[in-house]
């Protein structure tokens, strides 16, 4: 059968300018995009502060099931109840070319309502900064997806003559696709239905995969729903004799048609090809890793074992098929120096008895069966075997790098030997035996870790880079041995702290920071002192040797928070970003911080190049303009200690104690106008010494919540501490080839424009506070500088003897306490209600930013829409009046 394209051509006309002749049309478009803006620009959007349609792709489908009946019910039915069908079919045109324009004119329908939902798309990028190959991804999912059910809205169509029982039929048709995977959830199938839901295909288009899996799912369902048109439409052509017969014979053709395009889509599903729109070629093979896979010996293969639970939590379902995924292209590519084991694990088997034997333990989650939660023992995790070594991936987490784990696994057990980390042992504890800090074990995973006394010469030391925790914490001739570690160019990675809080556990008290006293030896029993800090705490030896500065008691705070769920955080919880209105984040182009989008840093130090001593410094990390530096007393308080705790607690009575604050005042905070450096590579020197080395002004970052969160990816936003490490230790041993294959994640395009304005608004409530503060302050300043004058009376007053001016001034001094006592009361309620009236109107500000950032992308989405329909109507309305003869025209 050969189909004329100017016959389908002509029928596609016929159809696209009837559905445009009337209002009907133009209101359904309208209908379309205001709600699909609406959903976009939902506050939930404005509080994720990510410049995607995330939301809109969450209730796509179910706008769909709406809207694409609303264009298709009149296809079939308009026809029939107006009496055209007979007419239509009686035209020079095949049963085919009929059903393919009109198949044809509906999604171009469709496609003029996507292309006025462009403006979603406008608004986004005037308000942030989207990825442009992601958004393009999206929106070709979403037209896909409505390509798709044009053909099952036209099926509905066709069963009635009734435009409103058409829309009915339609909607039932439509919610097969859009409800298949949340009927699999509910039955406890989600593995077998769930890929084959409109959900889960408009899911991987809006993360940048368009796949042949999807998008043979989504022909497939265009071709099923044609040809059952096609069927339906050529039963008029069936005659008396072959009425029983037919049925059968088109019964059996559909079901065929079904299990063939049903293994078409698994085939697709199995082959995994894709291709991969994000900006940052998030789904592709790295470089590194087709490299890595490529230079394996043939005589020394290398085995993957993965154990991988059937059943896991929603949250993970993800997780499980991209490793999977990843899994099947390492054991292709990687031939036959590259075994892949994969082996489906549950809970008291044999196969988990197995994986526990390697070191893969599995993590109790919640899920959810047959619609109730309840908890479930997950494994997600593998082994990477050689001759030469032997790497255990205990569970892979949803926020793991998965490629990276992989592909670095298999390059460390590849060699015949890793490169040695040593950790010396300072007062920061971080690797004691069965003690590490999480950090360490993650590192133990791809170098040795080597545990160095701090009385050992570290010079000769057999190790490849030396990791310092405090070093403030040395003693003089701990300290020394550093420095010449140090100057003999050697790597060396180290963290410093001026207020380490994740080091103080002890009911919230201060005990170790640089200005304070190390503890005392043996817990301070039998008289024994504690020994003495180098330089007082101040490390000012290092320092000169790396030619750096810092103050040892000065707390770093910053008052831009990227975060409006994170608000509560004081301003000593430093964030680290890559762009963004604040400015500052990351230093210059360097591999260690070229990739990373957010970091955070606790209660930091700022350290700062001297320009003496011929070292070549680079600012690692920095703060935004709004930052500041605050002293030791402003952030930590001294309290009184009872002396019989402190004995019981080893410490000697007397001895000062201190904690933090519970708040700092606004008022006692100087904001600068510069980016503070938080981190600093210092390479170079004189022709005495020569050093490599990373500075870090913060040891918070390297804490065992960063490390989970890295794993588990427990916040909403991810931050890049523990890859920075990891990036400096690489950068600092020279080996950079993994760095960008590690560091490489979506990047966090923001809300730029919405958030330079909410920050706009922080300010000045920061602002108005500190004026608040400063004013209770002066108004307390003013009661007791009337005391004072009074008591300067009473002494002046020679009338008075000695008993009569001592009572009359413990008289005034009681009298001035007391309404000092109350005018701080009243003071401090006014100030407080001032404060909430000024953060209550700061949050209605940005509420306000918010809705009117709604408000214009409904509008502007509305705008086009209306304003072509008007037109059309008055081009109409003008062609009608000019049919009417002059004298029959109405003249008023």
């Amino acid at each position: 059968m050969t189909l004329r394209p100017a016959v389908i051509w002509a029928l596609f006309q016929r159809n696209f300018n009837a559905y445009f002749s009337g209002i009907l049309g133009y209101l359904f478009i309208l209908v379309f995009v205001v709600t699909g803006g609406v959903v976009a620009f939902s506050p939930t959007f404005f509080a994720a502060n990510e410049s995607n349609l995330d939301q809109l792709t969450e209730w796509y489908s179910l706008l769909l099931l709406f809207f694409i009946p609303a264009i298709t019910m009149g296809v079939w039915a308009e026809e029939r109840k107006s009496g055209t069908d007979e007419l239509l079919f009686t035209l020079p045109a095949t049963d085919l070319e009929i059903l393919l324009g009109k198949y044809f004119s509906a999604t171009s329908v469709y496609s003029v309502a996507l292309l006025f939902a462009l403006t979603h798309a406008a608004v986004l990028a005037y308000i942030g900064e989207p990825d442009p190959w992601l958004l393009l991804a999206t929106y070709f999912g979403y037209w896909s997806a409505g390509a798709a059910l044009v053909g099952l809205g036209m099926l509905g169509s066709i069963l009635t003559s009734n435009m409103a029982v058409a829309f009915v039929y339609g909607v039932l048709l439509c919610a097969l696709p859009v409800f298949i995977g949340r009927t699999g959830e509910f039955l406890g199938w989600s593995d077998v239905m769930t890929p084959f839901a409109l959900d889960e295909q408009l899911r991987m288009f809006s993360v940048g995969l368009v796949s042949l899996a999807s998008l043979t799912y989504l022909l497939s369902i265009v071709a099923i729903a044609l040809y059952l048109n096609y069927v339906l439409m050529t039963r008029r052509h069936w005659g008396a004799r072959q009425g029983d017969l037919l049925p059968v014979q088109y019964a059996t053709r559909v079901i065929s048609l079904i299990v063939t395009v049903a293994c078409l889509t698994a085939w697709a599903n199995y082959s995994g090809a894709f291709i991969d729109t994000t900006t940052e070629r998030l789904y592709s093979l790295a470089p590194i890793t087709r490299e890595t896979l490529s230079r394996l010996e043939s005589d020394r293969p290398i085995e993957i074992q993965a154990f991988i639970s059937p059943e896991v939590p929603q949250e993970y379902v993800d997780t499980r098929k991209r490793l999977l995924r990843l899994l099947e292209q390492f054991d292709r590519m990687g031939g036959d120096k590259l075994e892949v084991r994969i082996v489906e694990t549950k809970p008291f088997s044999s196969e988990s008895d197995e994986a526990e034997h390697l070191g893969i333990i599995p993590v109790r989650m919640m899920g959810d069966r047959d619609g109730r939660p309840h908890e479930m023992e997950v494994y997600l995790g593998a082994t990477v075997i050689s001759s030469y070594d032997k790497v255990v991936i205990p569970f892979f987490g949803k926020a793991l790098p998965l490629e990276y784990e992989l592909t670095r696994s298999i390059h460390a057990v590849a060699q015949q030997e890793r490169s040695t980390i040593g950790v010396l042992a300072t007062d920061a504890g971080m690797m004691r035996g069965d003690a590490n800090w999480p950090l360490i074990d993650e590192l133990s995973r791809h170098y040795d870790m080597k545990s160095i006394p701090t009385s050992a010469d570290l010079r000769e030391q057999e190790i490849d880079l030396l990791i310092v925790g405090m070093p403030s914490s040395l003693t003089d001739i701990e300290m020394d041995q550093l420095v010449r570690y140090v100057q003999s160019g050697k790597p060396v990675l180290i963290f410093d702290d001026p207020l380490p809080v994740t080091l103080n556990s002890n009911g919230g008290q201060i005990t170790v920071a640089p200005r304070l006293p190390k503890p005392p030896a043996a817990g301070g029993q039998r008289g024994q002192l504690p020994e003495l800090k180098a330089d007082g705490g101040q490390g000012t030896r290092l320092l000169n040797a790396l030619g750096l500065e810092w103050a040892y008691d000065k707390i770093v705070f910053d008052t831009m928070n990227p975060h409006p769920e994170l608000d509560y955080l004081p301003a000593e919880y430093v964030f680290v970003l890559r762009g963004g209105s604040a400015g500052g984040g990351f230093g210059p182009d360097l591999a260690a911080t070229r990739q990373l989008e957010e970091m955070i840093l606790l209660y930091p130090g700022a350290v700062r190049a001297t320009g003496r001593g011929g070292f070549t410094a680079i600012d690692l990390l920095r703060t935004s303009p709004r930052s500041g530096i605050e002293p030791w007393d402003v952030v930590v308080e001294e309290i009184e200690e009872d002396p019989i705790m402190a004995m019981l607690a080893g410490r000697q009575p007397g001895q000062k104690q201190y904690r933090l604050r519970n708040s700092v005042d606004p008022a006692e905070r100087e904001i600068g106008d510069e980016n503070l450096p938080l981190a600093v590579r210092v390479t170079g020197g004189d022709a005495a010494s020569s050093v490599n080395a990373i500075y870090v002004a913060d040891i918070d970052m390297l804490t065992s919540f960063f490390v989970r969160d890295r794993i588990f990816g427990d916040l909403p936003m991810r931050f890049d501490n523990v890859t920075f490490v990891v990036n400096a230790i690489d950068t600092l041993l020279g080996d950079e080839s993994f760095i960008e294959l590690r560091s490489r994640r979506e990047a966090t395009r923001r809300l730029t424009a919405i958030e330079s304005r909410i920050q706009t608004f922080r300010v000045a409530a920061n602002e108005a506070i500190r004026k608040a503060n400063t004013d209770a302050a002066e108004e307390l300043g003013k009661q007791e500088e009337e005391f004072k004058l009074r008591a300067a009376e009473i002494k002046e007053d020679e009338s008075l003897d000695l008993v009569a001016r001592t009572q009359l001034l413990e008289q005034a001094e009681e009298t001035a306490r007391q309404r000092i006592d109350n005018a701080k009361r009243l003071i401090e309620d006014e100030k407080q209600g001032e404060i909430q009236r000024i953060r209550a109107e700061s949050r209605q500000q940005i509420r306000e930013v918010e809705t009117q950032a709604r408000f214009w992308a409904v509008l502007i989405g509305a705008f086009p829409a209306t304003l072509l329909g008007l037109v059309m109507f008055i081009i109409r309305f003008v062609a009608e009046r000019s049919q009417v003869v002059p004298h029959r025209q109405r003249s008023h």
